[in-house]
């Protein structure tokens, strides 16, 4: 007797396995591809100190780091982003990456600084970067003392804290502070007519 011709596979068969090995290989490319990005860094500008909002952004006071981001490592400056003229938008903290959000440009920045002397001293908790109000109390007319005190500018930054050679160091009050130009024209008259100033790190005025 002759044996019965043995069927032949069927051809939707072969495409399966075919389908089975091509997502196989696809996976592992594709987990490939994840390990490989996972594993290249892009140099990333880096905060050597604090920098108060409308301070000018220059190349010493960031160092370069190599860090992995991505995707995302088009939102913050590389060395070479950092241009003449850039300002902080705002308060960088010492060792933050630096965002491209928080740059901004002098010419068009809303900000300035000015020195202010306070008169009660600087609370001990205020460094450069702390978020601060401006109070005054206008000098009365017969020049004898001074009038209750109230806010001046609800909301200004420390830029910097002069200090002062010599023996009075210690006792500087002077402080550098961030402001809106819409209130230097206040703050000068507060100056110029003789009001006492004084600063009150934000949520400690109640």
């Amino acid at each position: 007797m002759t044996s019965p011709p043995r069927a032949r596979r069927a051809f939707w068969s072969d495409i399966r396995f075919l389908i089975g090995i091509t997502l196989v290989i696809l996976s592992i490319a594709g987990v490939w591809l994840i390990v490989s990005s996972a594993r290249e860094t892009t140099p990333i500008l880096q905060a050597d100190r604090t920098i108060a909002q409308g301070e000018a952004l220059v190349s010493d006071d960031f160092r370069v780091v190599e860090v992995s981001l991505g995707a995302v490592s088009e939102s913050y400056l590389a060395p070479q982003d950092l241009q003449p003229g850039m300002v902080a938008a705002r308060t960088l903290a010492d060792g933050e990456l630096l965002p491209t959000t928080a740059t901004g440009d002098a010419q068009s920045a809303r900000t300035t600084s000015i020195v202010v002397e306070s008169s009660v001293g600087i609370p001990e908790s205020v460094t450069v970067g702390t978020a601060l109000e401006l109070w005054f109390a206008p000098p009365v007319e017969d020049g004898e003392g001074f009038e209750a005190p109230r806010i001046l500018v609800a909301n200004v930054v420390v830029a910097s804290i002069p200090e002062v050679d010599g023996m009075l160091a210690q006792q500087s009050a002077a402080l550098e502070l961030v402001i809106d130009r819409s209130d230097v024209a206040d703050v000068l008259a507060a100056i110029t007519s003789g009001a006492a100033l004084s600063v009150v790190p934000l949520g400690t005025s109640s």
